[in-house]
């Protein structure tokens, strides 16, 4: 079984191409957190190439933007090609299946929407205030 699933925060803007015969691909990268620090008591990421197809490539390009969290489910690939100098490369990425959008994207700015910004609030926001991604959270 080859599956994968991934939360962290995307490193830039997403970039969203067609191919020739007409197929939308959006490819991004997810920035995601290693569970334990390293030997200087820093946490460390690894950084993880995505690549969505169809109608959910439309969608991540619309709606997410750097910063933002995402939730990754997909499946692992590793392909090769050969580079103009003649040297093979070698490619490892996630073939996305579904992506969640863990933030909202904001208004205009394009940063995401904490709670207690302008907009109706969800049941969900009601049981307490956002922590910014760059702070601890409390416990």
């Amino acid at each position: 079984m080859n599956k994968v699933i991934l939360m962290g925060r995307l490193t830039r803007d997403p970039e969203v191409r067609y191919t020739q015969t007409g197929k939308v691909v959006c490819q991004f990268t997810l920035a995601v957190d290693r569970p334990f620090a390293n030997q200087e008591g820093q946490r460390e990421a690894d950084f993880i190439a995505i690549v969505v197809w169809g109608k959910i490539a439309e969608l991540c390009g619309n709606s997410l933007t750097k910063g933002q969290r995402a939730l990754v489910d997909g499946r692992l690939q590793i392909r090769s090609y050969d580079a103009k100098d003649g040297t093979k490369r070698w490619v490892t990425e996630v073939i996305a299946n579904s992506v969640e959008f863990i933030e909202r994207k904001a208004t205009g700015s394009g940063a995401p929407v904490q709670s207690g910004d302008a907009g109706p609030k969800s049941e969900m926001e009601s049981f307490g205030s956002a922590v910014p991604f760059d702070e601890e959270i409390p416990f």
